[in-house]
């Protein structure tokens, strides 16, 4: 391929990104297969805001970016590829989470919370991880079913133990899921976005400075304490790196949950040797989170220098749109992606991205997940869906691919 960037200004076909899934729910877009064979390095445009951007549907092409230090995951920057309605006006202003800064403003922000999420200290939650998935199961069975496995488990088991880690009144939950949903969604005005920003800023800005002056044993209050360590860091940047962990703890693991759930459901066989073997379950898991891809398009970069991926060239300047679920459904990498097997070694992944912008909740991620299938399918063996899967309420339009509620039985 010998394409320059010259395409994405002038060509004419340019489809607009992300796409959905709507032909296949179960499975990443149809057409990136086409695109990995034919145009890997695709001219697209960003349906956010209807800019120019590049696609990259290759798994060594998106290994590649996501690990390259010239390209940039700066939000502030005019060409970096938005997947949210964030309003102009506000982008000198906006204290953005940290996921989307570049060294060394990321650095000191990651430092700050990788102590909290260590597989030493992720290890020692793991009880109340159970008591929380066995009290909703608790009650999943005292109501009998059908009933939505989204609202009694899904949802509500990540966002408990999170709230505690957080040193939140669990009160709060619903709130937290309404900004995620809004902030997230496709469909949100930049009205409503910036609203959303506004009021939860307002909230994380006094309970942060609450637990400056009162801490406890929480994950807030041991970042607040932090502080003073790091002259280059305000309270305003804490109130930034708490609102993002606010949408990590109300919405991703819920969604992986929720559609999990369906994928084991729809592979009774593989699901029987899980339930027979529970050892089966941290392989299982890793398959379900590349099979699934849920955050497709979030990882999306910026080239700060010139650079070359599958023969052709992204200019400084020029926005591009890594999509993991496309990498982790590249042939080249995994043979048969589209076939969901728990044998298979998942190992190397990108549902958690790459390189310095790795999800530092990944093993958080995977023990609720581990602890959430497993626990389920050994208390209610019998459970299968209260309705047909091309059915089932699909998060067509939500940033992170989910279902907004899953009608089970037993």
């Amino acid at each position: 391929m010998t394409e320059t960037a010259d395409a994405v200004t002038t060509g004419t076909e340019r489809p607009d990104f992300p796409l959905d899934r709507r032909r296949c729910p179960l499975a990443v877009p149809q057409e990136y297969e086409r695109m990995r064979e034919e145009n890997p390095l695709a001219p697209v445009t960003n349906r956010m805001t209807g800019k120019p951007v590049w696609a990259l549907t290759r798994y060594r092409d998106v290994r590649q970016v996501l690990g390259d230090p010239s390209m940039s995951s700066n939000a502030r920057n005019p060409a970096y590829p938005a997947q949210f309605h964030v309003p102009e006006e506000m982008l000198p202003y906006i204290a953005f989470p940290f996921p989307a800064m570049d060294p060394p403003e990321h650095t000191v922000r990651r430092r700050m919370v990788i102590p909290e999420f260590t597989a030493a200290r992720i290890n020692k939650l793991r009880p109340r991880m159970q008591q929380i998935v066995d009290t909703q199961i608790d009650q999943m069975l005292a109501k009998g079913g059908p009933l939505d496995l989204m609202a009694e488990l899904a949802l509500p088991v990540p966002a408990l133990l999170f709230c505690e880690m957080l040193g939140v009144d669990p009160v709060h939950i619903g709130y937290f899921r309404r900004y995620a949903e809004t902030t997230t969604g496709r469909d949100s005005t930049q009205e409503a976005v910036a609203g959303a920003i506004a009021e939860m800023d307002e909230f994380l800005d006094e309970l942060i400075t609450e637990k400056t002056k009162n801490p406890g044993d929480d994950l807030l209050s041991r970042i607040a304490a932090r502080l003073p360590d790091e002259p280059t860091l305000e309270h305003e940047d804490l109130v930034a790196i708490a609102r993002v962990l606010v949408i990590a703890g109300s919405d991703t693991t819920a969604n992986v949950v929720s559609l999990g759930t369906v994928v084991l459901l729809e592979h009774p066989e593989q699901l029987a040797e899980l339930k027979a073997d529970p050892s089966l379950w941290p392989g299982a898991v890793e398959e379900l989170l590349r099979f699934l891809s849920i955050l497709d398009s979030a990882t999306v970069r910026v080239a700060t220098h010139d650079v070359e991926v599958s023969g052709g060239a992204i200019r400084q300047g020029e926005g591009v749109l890594a999509l993991n679920g496309a990498a982790n459904w590249d042939p080249e990498r995994f043979p048969e992606p589209e076939k969901f097997d728990i044998h298979r070694n998942a190992e190397g992944h990108l549902a958690f991205s790459y390189g310095n912008h790795m999800c530092p909740g990944a093993n958080l991620a995977r023990m609720q997940l581990e602890t959430v299938f497993r626990t389920l399918f050994d208390r209610i063996p019998d459970l299968r869906l209260a309705a047909d899967v091309d059915k089932l309420s699909y998060m067509f339009d939500a940033h992170a691919y989910g279902l907004h509620e899953l009608p089970v039985t037993w």
